[in-house]
């Protein structure tokens, strides 16, 4: 008789479904017979300018040392975002990009007996580790597309653990100002920990805006996560942090896999941080794409969310699947989002301008095509 493997994963596990990334450029090449030089893929957020020079020549340098194993406690890049952040180095946690400390947190903090509390539209990984650990998942229903931070706060329960929270959002791109944030911090209970997710904060440049980092002082029960994989463009070495309190900072090494961040990506990572021209420019092809979706949406009458990220929600009603494979078609990879609970809506990346273009110019095709689908 067969064995049932499924049945040998724990609940929680038994239940999820796997993420699903963007799709990849060779994968769409394959499927369609398309030159993988012509796609343009605006589907997971990443930063179209390429890598920063530095960061290719510390990579370079690196790969010299590949049959050792990497520093596994990140002296180099430690001391580099000490310096740049001002906290103390047994403050950080590093991962194997953002998500492997968020699974780390949730691994440490929560377990059966738990609530986690997240808002409705927000990332996925969220209620996938907190159903992975067996803990109850919370999704507070979201106001405007962005989380409700009084019902957020409203929903901590004797049984919380944790809270997170994304700032800004993806895959809504809404965001939250300072002030806001702190009066929601200020009404969590200390004994629940907040995670702050702010793999887009890069992309804030208003005085207004949290910086959650600067805020750790005030909330020993706050933790910051973010990442190298979008403004600092990273996305391939798979490098993120955690900044808390020395004392979480050490719970979540005790979790934390050795040599979970490569030598390269320790190299790369360590040297963008002093890359401020590169990020500069990051900031400026942002905002510079973020207008010219945004106009090309208003051209074609369709609604948006507007973003604090780089990327944009964009609805195009409820032939955005046909939209969606219209688009592959063409060449143009962007990034459904129904399993995020918005059929209706398609994300899409800020890309070079003439990528911007190149998508702008499919969609309106795409929304032709698939009505007459429909």
């Amino acid at each position: 008789m067969a064995v049932d493997y499924q049945s040998l994963a724990v609940k929680g596990v038994q239940a999820l479904s796997p993420y699903q990334p963007g799709k990849p450029i060779e994968e769409l090449a394959r499927e369609l017979g398309l030159n993988p030089a012509e796609i343009v893929k605006l589907a997971s957020n990443e930063n179209p300018l390429g890598p920063s020079d530095k960061a290719m020549a510390a990579a370079r340098k690196a790969l010299e040392e590949m049959c050792l194993y990497p520093d596994g406690n990140g002296f180099d890049l430690k001391q580099a975002l000490s310096k740049r952040f001002g906290v103390d180095m047994n403050q950080i946690t590093l991962g194997n990009g953002s998500n492997d400390v968020l699974e780390v947190i949730a691994r440490c903090f929560a377990d059966s007996d738990s609530e986690v509390v997240f808002s409705q539209y927000a990332f996925a990984v969220y209620p996938i580790v907190t159903q992975a650990i067996g803990a109850k998942g919370v999704s507070v229903p979201a106001r405007d597309w962005g989380h409700d931070l009084d019902a957020m706060a409203a929903a901590v329960t004797d049984r919380t653990k944790l809270v997170f929270v994304a700032n800004p959002n993806n895959p809504t791109g809404t965001v939250h100002e300072a002030d806001a944030l702190e009066a929601f911090l200020d009404r969590i209970p200390e004994r629940v920990l907040v995670v702050l997710d702010e793999a887009y904060c890069e992309c804030l440049t208003g005085d207004e805006y949290p910086d959650g980092i600067k805020l750790l002082a005030r909330y020993p029960n706050l933790i910051v996560c973010r990442t190298f994989s979008k403004a600092w463009g990273l996305a391939a070495l798979r490098v993120g942090y955690a900044t808390s309190s020395p004392e979480i900072a050490d719970i979540l090494n005790r979790v934390r896999q050795p040599f979970n961040v490569d030598t390269v990506a320790l190299a790369a990572a360590t040297a963008v941080l002093e890359d401020e021209a590169y990020l500069n420019r990051s900031r400026e092809v942002n905002e510079a794409g973020l207008r010219q979706l945004c106009e090309g949406f208003d051209r074609m009458g369709l609604p948006y969310i507007p973003s604090a990220g780089n990327f944009v929600a964009v609805e195009v009603g409820e032939q955005a699947a046909g939209v969606y494979q219209a688009l592959l078609a063409h060449g143009v990879i962007v990034r459904p989002v129904a399993g995020y609970g918005m059929p209706c809506h398609l994300r899409v990346s800020v890309g070079l301008p003439e990528e911007n273009d190149r998508f702008l110019d499919a969609l309106a095709e795409a929304l032709v095509s698939a009505g007459e689908g429909g």
